[in-house]
C-alpha cells in the first residue's frame, strides 16, 4: 500500500491530502464491493454454464467468407447469447455498429404506420431523436412514417410513473419502450424489479404489446436480464458491458423469435434475415468478452462506487450514491462548472493506458444538440466497459464517469480527476 501511495504521488502527482480521502472512501465502500462479487460470481456461473449446455468448441473460432453461410462460430454466439439472457434466439453482429445502431434494427424492423411507441422512461437517449422525430429533419423517421410516440416522463423524486403507464397505455399501443441506464439524466438506473412491473403492467392491459428494453450499461449488474422477468425484446452494444473489453465492435439482440425475425429482414434482407452476415473472424473475441464480462462489469461498478463515495466526500452532488442499488455502470457527479468537466475529463484522459498524451475537448458529435466532451484512451474506439467519462456542455455540467477494465484503473481515474478539479480551484 505504502509502495502504491508512493507511485501515486511522485509519478501521477496526487497530493496527501487526497490520498488520505482515497483511503476513508475504500474502506467505506468494502461492505458494498462484497456484495458485487455475490453478483458477479452468480453471473459468471451463469455465462460458462450457457456456453456449456451450448457445447462451444474451439471450431467455433474460425471463420468463413463471403456470404457467411453456415458460420458456425456466428450460430453458436447467438445460441450462447439466448441462454445467457433468457431468451429465445438472437442476432449479435459486428456489422451492429454500435448500441443505437440495434435499438434502430428494432424499432424500425418493428412498428408500421398506426402503430403507438410509448417510451416510459422518459426521453430515449439523444442518439435515437432523429430516428423517432424528435428532432431533426430525417425524412423517414418513425414520425413521418405515421407511428404515434408518446411519452411518460419519470416522478419528481426519480421514480417510474406507473399510474401514467397504465392510463397511458391503449389498444394502439404496439411497443412499450424501457431505457435501463440514465443516459444524459441525474437519476437512479430503472432496475430489473422495476422493469418486471412495468412488463406486467403493459402485459395486463394488452398481452400481444411488446415490451422492449434498452439495456445498453446494465447487462450483469443484477443477477437477472430484462428478458428473464417478461421483456419481449433487449438490444445493446458489445464494447458495453457484454464484450468485456475484448469484442472489437457489434451489438446484439434478444428475444422472443418472431421479433428477432422481423428485425432479422430489416438488417439484412426479408428472405434472408440471420442466414448471412460475415463475422470477420470476430467470434473468439467476442466469446473470450462474453465469459470474462462479469468479472470486468464488477470492476467497472466497483470503480463507480468508489467513484461517488470519493466525489461525495468532496462535497459534490453524485447519483446514485455509493450505497445505492444499481443497475447500469455510470455514475454522475454534478460540479456545476465547466471549468471543472474540463478538468474532470482531462483526469481521466491523463490516467488511460492510451493516448494519456490527448487533451480532450468539447466538439459538435453526430446525434447530440450541444457539444459534448468524451475522454477515452481505450483499447476499442469507443468502448464504454474501458474508462471514460463525458459530459454535455451545458448547466448544471454533470459528468458521467463509466467503465474500467480493472478497479485499480477506475479508481486512478476518479483521484486523477479530483487532483485537476483541486488544482484548478487552487489556480494550479
Amino acid at each position: 500500500m505504502e509502495q502504491s501511495q508512493h507511485m501515486l504521488q511522485q509519478l501521477f502527482g496526487i497530493s496527501q491530502d487526497i490520498i488520505e480521502k482515497v483511503k476513508q472512501a475504500e474502506a467505506t465502500v468494502e461492505q458494498e464491493f462484497k456484495e458485487l462479487d455475490k453478483i458477479k460470481e452468480f453471473n459468471q456461473y451463469k455465462v460458462l454454464r450457457a456456453m456449456q449446455e451450448s457445447r462451444l468448441s474451439d471450431q467455433h473460432f474460425q471463420w468463413t467468407t463471403g456470404y457467411g453461410y453456415n458460420d458456425l462460430g456466428r450460430e453458436k454466439l447467438e445460441e450462447v447469447y439466448s441462454r445467457v439472457f433468457g431468451g429465445q434466439d438472437a442476432i449479435v453482429r459486428p456489422t451492429i455498429v454500435n448500441g443505437t445502431h440495434a435499438l434502430t434494427l428494432c424499432l424500425s424492423g418493428l412498428l408500421k404506420p398506426g402503430d403507438e411507441m410509448i417510451s416510459v422512461t422518459g426521453k430515449p437517449y439523444d442518439t435515437l431523436d432523429e430516428l423517432i422525430g424528435i428532432r431533426g429533419n430525417y425524412p423517414l423517421s418513425l414520425k413521418k412514417l405515421g407511428v404515434i410516440y408518446n411519452q411518460i416522463d419519470f416522478l419528481d423524486n426519480g421514480e417510474v410513473d406507473f399510474k401514467e403507464i397504465e392510463a397511458t397505455i391503449n389498444k394502439k399501443t404496439t411497443l412499450v419502450y424501457i431505457q435501463r441506464s440514465t443516459g444524459y439524466g441525474f437519476r437512479k438506473a430503472v432496475d430489473i424489479a422495476t422493469i418486471e412491473r412495468i412488463v406486467n403492467i403493459a402485459k395486463a392491459k394488452n398481452a400481444n404489446i411488446i415490451c422492449m428494453v434498452d439495456n445498453c450499461y446494465g447487462e450483469f449488474l443484477e443477477t437477472k436480464e430484462p428478458t428473464e422477468v417478461g421483456a419481449d425484446l433487449i438490444a445493446g452494444s458489445l464494447i458495453k458491458n457484454p464484450g468485456g473489453g475484448l469484442a472489437l465492435a457489434g451489438g446484439y439482440i434478444v428475444g422472443n423469435k418472431d421479433l428477432i425475425e422481423l428485425i432479422s429482414y430489416r438488417m439484412t434482407s426479408p428472405g434472408i434475415g440471420k442466414e448471412c452476415g460475415l463475422t470477420f473472424g470476430t467470434s473468439r473475441s467476442m466469446f473470450h468478452g462474453l465469459f470474462i464480462a462479469p468479472h470486468v462489469v464488477c470492476e467497472a461498478i466497483k470503480g463507480a462506487i468508489f467513484c461517488a463515495k470519493l466525489f461525495s466526500d468532496a462535497g459534490y452532488r453524485v447519483m446514485p450514491n455509493y450505497n445505492h442499488k444499481r443497475s447500469d455502470i455510470i455514475q454522475a457527479i454534478e460540479l456545476a462548472d465547466e471549468g471543472k468537466v474540463l478538468a474532470f475529463c482531462k483526469g481521466i484522459q491523463e490516467a488511460a493506458p492510451v493516448d494519456s498524451f490527448v487533451k480532450p475537448e468539447p466538439w459538435d458529435m453526430p446525434g447530440y444538440d450541444v457539444p459534448v466532451i468524451m475522454a477515452a484512451g481505450a483499447f476499442v474506439q469507443g468502448s464504454s466497459i474501458e474508462l471514460s467519462a463525458d459530459a454535455p456542455i451545458k448547466p448544471p455540467y454533470i459528468v458521467y464517469y463509466q467503465g474500467g477494465l480493472t478497479y485499480e484503473h477506475a479508481k486512478l481515474g476518479a483521484i486523477k480527476a479530483l487532483q485537476n478539479i483541486v488544482n484548478l480551484s487552487e489556480g494550479n
